[in-house]
């Protein structure tokens, strides 16, 4: 929940309008103010990202993307591209999009979230229309949840207000306190309008750890009885991981009407990473660094981490998410 560029045109444009006000009432400011101007767009859009600058998405950019960042995850690059192209390109599609992505830490979930807002806004996750929740830091206290319910609300329906094609992601589900999520019901469900606003061109992304376990489960069969990980199919674990995430008292999901009314769209498994992708990873960073790829190097950063399960040390258990660090380590000497 940011200010970003659009807040600051309305500060330099109309400054009697906005005053200091808590970041959710901004969001109602701003989407009244915002519509005052619509008489003077050029003068705005010099201030601020508009709404209507954002890029045409590229079904064959968005799949380069997936294709050169993301490792080991054919499930997940195959519904993101899928379902995201075919959304946009509805100019009436009668929801929004909501995907639920999940699995262990350092397997790509919040990778994949940036991946589509870069796809979609210039700024990525920088833009005045992306707005990420973060369940430990924006909604912290359990005895706050109905403050919080109106809050969110509140918010998602202002910046709806002044953007239909708003991108919503709400990171740590698995933290967030039981029965919050279930206050934007109304916005992910198969309504024209609510309240005078159209969600149905928005974006809702969730993600989660909750589920991992399933997920960990399906892909160790595969690799027991000798199958490669890309023949599992969506199929084998979708409706295992929503009953999974929706029996999880330590979910945010937990018994939660937005799967109860089947309004997430897609339960996008992330498999846990091998051997081989934590070397994809290394030799993606060091590029990114400037530096030519030591093959060296990516085995000594690779070995450096622990697997799992323990007899068979099969999968990394923090992913990718600590390859970057240790990378710094060897690049030094």
């Amino acid at each position: 929940m940011k200010l970003g560029r659009a807040a600051l045109a309305v500060l330099l444009l109309a400054p009697c309008v906005v005053r200091a006000v808590e970041p959710i009432s901004l969001g109602l400011a701003l989407a009244g103010v915002l519509t005052g101007y619509i008489s003077y767009p050029r003068l705005y859009c010099l201030f601020a990202e508009c709404c209507g600058q954002k890029r045409s998405l590229s079904r064959e950019a968005l799949q380069k993307d997936l294709d050169d960042k993301l490792f080991g995850q054919h499930l997940a690059k195959k519904v993101v591209l899928n379902a995201v192209s075919g959304f946009l390109s509805n100019p009436k599609p009668k929801k929004p999009l909501t995907l639920s992505l999940h699995g262990w830490t350092g397997t790509g979930k919040n990778f994949v979230s940036k991946i589509i807002a870069e796809n979609i806004y210039e700024g990525g996750l920088n833009s005045d229309y992306v707005h990420l929740f973060v369940a430990t830091l924006h909604f912290p206290h359990a005895s706050n949840i109905t403050l919080y319910k109106d809050q969110l609300q509140l918010w998602i329906r202002g910046n709806v207000s002044a953007c239909a094609r708003s991108i919503f992601i709400f990171d740590e589900m698995d933290k967030m306190h039981a029965g919050l999520i279930d206050a934007i019901k109304p916005f992910l469900d198969y309504y024209d309008v609510v309240d005078e606003v159209s969600y149905q061109k928005a974006i809702f992304i969730f993600l989660s750890n909750a589920g991992a376990e399933r997920i960990t489960d399906v892909a160790l069969d595969f690799w027991r009885s000798g199958r490669r990980r890309e023949d599992i199919k969506l199929k084998d674990m979708e409706q295992a991981l929503s009953v999974s995430v929706f029996n999880n008292r330590n979910s945010g999901f937990w018994h939660s009407s937005l799967i109860d009314r089947n309004l997430i769209d897609y339960f996008v498994p992330f498999l846990p990473l091998e051997y081989k992708h934590l070397k994809m990873c290394v030799r993606v960073e060091m590029q990114a660094r400037g530096y030519a790829i030591d093959e060296d190097i990516v085995t000594r950063v690779a070995d450096e981490m622990t697997f799992f399960p323990k007899e068979e040390r099969v999968f990394s258990d923090k992913g990718c998410k600590t390859v970057f660090t240790k990378l710094d380590y060897y690049l030094e000497d």
